[in-house]
């Protein structure tokens, strides 16, 4: 049977852990006390010294995309040229210091409606066959 979703620990546990730690307790004798992992103090611990943060990391969906801020600069790329592939759009990105995968890129303009070309091999192997099939299909009729 399945259980409900893993929740993130009440951040009092948390700062109890990170008291502990400026205490002098090792991770280990907190993980043994708290009843947690010994990797989640040091997670916890790492995440502070990181960025000063106490509080858990949000979980699950409603990510923002890392091209949302950029619809009106990839509008502005297809729009000069239309033949741009998506893996020209990507490496174009990568220049401008945007990391993302093909996949994610082609689900963000499909989400804004924007058409972009296809790879221009698959679309003429996709042109031949369909003339194939066409040339096929009136000799038959004949």
């Amino acid at each position: 049977m399945l259980q409900g979703a893993m929740r993130a620990y009440p951040l009092e546990l948390r700062n109890q852990v990170l008291r502990k730690l400026e205490g002098g307790d090792s991770p280990t004798e907190i993980a043994r006390k708290l009843g947690v992992s010994r990797v989640w103090v040091y997670n916890v611990k790492n995440r502070f010294l990181k960025t000063q943060q106490r509080d858990s990391l949000r979980v699950g969906g409603y990510r923002r995309s890392r091209l949302a801020g950029m619809e009106s600069v990839l509008r502005g790329w297809i729009t000069s040229a239309p033949t741009l592939t998506l893996a020209q759009m990507r490496e174009f990105l990568e220049n401008a210091g945007v990391s993302v995968t093909i996949g994610a890129l082609w689900r963000q303009l499909n989400k804004w409606s924007l058409t972009f070309a296809t790879n221009a091999r698959r679309r003429s192997a996709r042109a031949r066959r369909r003339n194939k099939r066409a040339h096929n299909a009136r000799r038959k009729r004949l």
